[in-house]
């Protein structure tokens, strides 16, 4: 990296370059001067099809990213949070989360606003087993098909099926500026969020200048709901292919984080909430409470245990 330049690594998906041209521009308005090239990488994530979880998780769509931090060829990589795993690379860190979109998940449909007033056996497309289990726990009777692939294609496939509906983060469409499209936001109490969802991770080499130049970007509340969602997913194995949500709010310094765990076809299921002064109280009185209702049988059903 030179004194004036930052090469900020991305995914190339229409969306990934939105959100890093977003980062970029702020950058370059918190250090004039400053000069951000965007450089786009193809991952493993992008080039294979099926089921993340069995190809080995979200971590397929960050590996090419953080070889090139690692080996001086990118000096920061942004990430949406949600497909961040826990883990990272030694000698990498993550400098600054900047202020959370909408942490929403929204239906797009044609047939109703809302999960309760599409028809009995409505089939809704999502490639997210947490949204498929919150479907199938709020609506027994809807049927739930997988969907990979980019916000473009996922409309475009939805649109071909005839289904009822599709299921996508409603910060993605708020960044990609979707007008005209059908989308419903969803109460959060009713779909609770991804683990970071709507929040960015710019990722860099731990002790680079990227790292201080990113750092002006952090947002303190984004970045304490980070922590107390991911808490949660360090907990049940720090994978974050579970069907695990989790969503953290703050009010007059008080953090409360919701979560909810379940089988894909929704047999089982535990929701807990939380109440602490720090992201990390929060994380563990809501762990207890999931664990109380029942957390370690869904586990069990998942072929997976609470980490010690």
């Amino acid at each position: 990296m030179s004194d004036s330049i930052l090469r900020l690594g991305t995914r190339q998906s229409r969306l990934a370059l939105a959100q890093s041209g977003h980062v970029a521009e702020a950058l370059r308005s918190r250090h004039p001067g400053l000069e951000v090239e965007l450089v786009p990488i193809v991952t493993r994530g992008d080039r294979e099809p099926g089921e993340l979880a069995k190809l080995g998780g979200k971590g397929l769509f960050t590996q090419e990213l953080e070889e090139g931090l690692l080996a001086g060829a990118l000096d920061l990589a942004v990430h949406s949070l949600k497909d961040l795993p826990i883990h990272l690379p030694d000698g990498l860190g993550i400098a600054a989360h900047p202020p959370r979109a909408d942490p929403r998940d929204s239906l797009i449909s044609e047939l109703g606003e809302d999960l309760a007033s599409l028809p009995s056996g409505a089939v809704l497309l999502t490639g997210s087993h947490r949204r498929g289990s919150q479907i199938l726990l709020a609506r027994g009777d809807f049927r739930v098909e997988g969907l990979r692939g980019n916000v473009d294609t996922r409309i475009r496939r939805w649109r071909e099926s005839g289904h009822a509906g599709l299921i996508l983060a409603q910060a993605g469409l708020d960044r990609l500026g979707a007008e005209g499209l059908p989308a419903f936001p969803i109460d959060p109490e009713v779909m609770v969020p991804a683990p970071g969802q709507g929040i960015l991770g710019i990722e860099v080499k731990r002790g680079s200048r990227a790292e201080e130049l990113c750092a002006a970007l952090d947002d303190p509340a984004s970045a304490r709901a980070a922590a107390a969602e991911r808490f949660l997913v360090r907990a049940f194995g720090g994978d974050c292919t579970l069907p695990l949500a989790a969503w953290a709010t703050e009010t007059e310094g008080r953090i409360r984080l919701l979560g909810v765990l379940a089988t894909p076809d929704a047999t089982r299921a535990a929701r807990g909430e939380g109440v602490g002064d720090s992201p990390e109280a929060a994380g563990e009185a809501c762990l207890d409470a999931l664990q109380r209702d029942g957390a370690e049988a869904v586990l069990a059903a998942l072929g997976r245990r609470v980490e010690g």
